[in-house]
């Protein structure tokens, strides 16, 4: 065969390669997309935001986020993988659009395990059991005394499907469970739940002393904790918080264990090519472990999780099975 031959052959071959093997070896060649399927100014913003800019530098192209709200995530979640699956739109998933959101809403169009390729988890926090200061108990144990001694006469804020009402639907149901020889004397702990449009008003309620008690994330109780203004009963991780030292987690507190996050990560739809979903798991991975964003998270009290792809999956699909049991012992419909 001659040389123009070859050449000829060559140059075939390669005007038949598909124009997405072009696009995919030259990824990312336009700003990228961060849907947040949250408003803006949350602990879900505020952690696609902060991620944003350090992944930006990684890829070498700005990722701009928008904000896409309503039905607990699962409009901005639907939105984005209704989009082409190039790598140009990425996901910020967490617990109530990926996992909440199954055991409440029968209709949501997509599936947690099924539907994303998860590439890492972003952040991890505790909730923190809050109380106000004229709450007639001032530790965990007083607290769960107090509430069995008094069945029904408890009452405690929510906002539905959040991690801080899934918290204390485990907690309940967690503290109700009878074990060992002598479950007559075991008493439920059986309180009353005032739900909220928001962590907004249940807060200025529970400062205002109209309700006692309520979950909610660690760093949204911080600073009212620190000025007196609540007392912090329990955290709901496993391990303590570093900016809440002195306060025990329910796991130590007698219930091994218990665990309740707030916690977010990023995807990309299915069928995403595999050597774009490879360099965006990397960029994301080295922009995780950057000083930068360890710094700025563990100083307000986030855990930075295992990295990876294949811990976020994990992690999602036994997030998913934890809280769709827990909502159908709760018996949580929706609204």
């Amino acid at each position: 065969m001659s040389r123009r031959s070859i050449l000829q052959l060559a140059l075939a071959a390669a005007c038949a390669l598909p124009v997405t093997a072009f696009a995919q070896a030259d990824y990312p060649s336009k700003p990228i997309k961060l849907i947040s399927p949250f408003p803006a100014g949350g602990t879900s913003d505020v952690m696609a935001r902060m991620l944003s800019e350090e992944l930006g530098r990684q890829l070498k192209q700005p990722v701009l986020v928008e904000n896409v709200g309503g039905a607990g995530g699962v409009i901005g979640t639907d939105r984005a993988l209704k989009m082409p699956a190039d790598g140009y739109t990425l996901i910020q998933t967490g617990v109530g659009q990926n996992a909440v959101a199954h055991g409440i809403n029968s209709k949501v169009p997509y599936h947690s395990n099924n539907d994303f390729i998860h590439l890492t988890q972003v952040h991890s926090g505790p909730n923190v059991l809050v109380a106000h200061p004229t709450a007639p108990f001032n530790t965990f144990q007083e607290f769960l005394a107090y509430g069995r001694a008094n069945p029904g006469k408890l009452n405690y804020g929510y906002t539905p499907a959040a991690s801080g009402h899934m918290a204390m639907e485990l907690l309940k149901q967690t503290a109700s469970t009878c074990t060992g020889p002598r479950k007559e004397n075991c008493k439920p702990l059986f309180m009353v739940g005032i739900p909220y449009r928001g962590g907004g008003p249940m807060m200025t309620d529970l400062l205002g002393g109209q309700i006692p008690v309520m979950f909610i994330n660690q760093d949204v109780a911080l600073q009212h904790v620190k000025a007196g203004k609540l007392k912090a009963l329990a955290v709901s991780s496993l391990q303590r918080n570093p900016l809440y030292p002195d306060v025990p987690t329910i796991h130590e507190a007698g219930f091994p264990g218990f665990s309740a996050l707030s916690w977010s990560g990023i995807s990309v739809a299915k069928g995403t090519p595999k050597p774009i979903v490879d360099k965006l798991e990397a960029a994301l991975v080295a922009a995780m472990n950057s000083p930068a964003i360890r710094q700025r998270m563990e100083s307000q009290g986030f855990v930075v999780p295992q990295q990876g792809s294949a811990a976020y999956s994990k992690f999602v699909a036994d997030e998913l099975d934890r809280w769709v049991r827990v909502i159908k012992v709760a018996g949580i419909k929706e609204e």
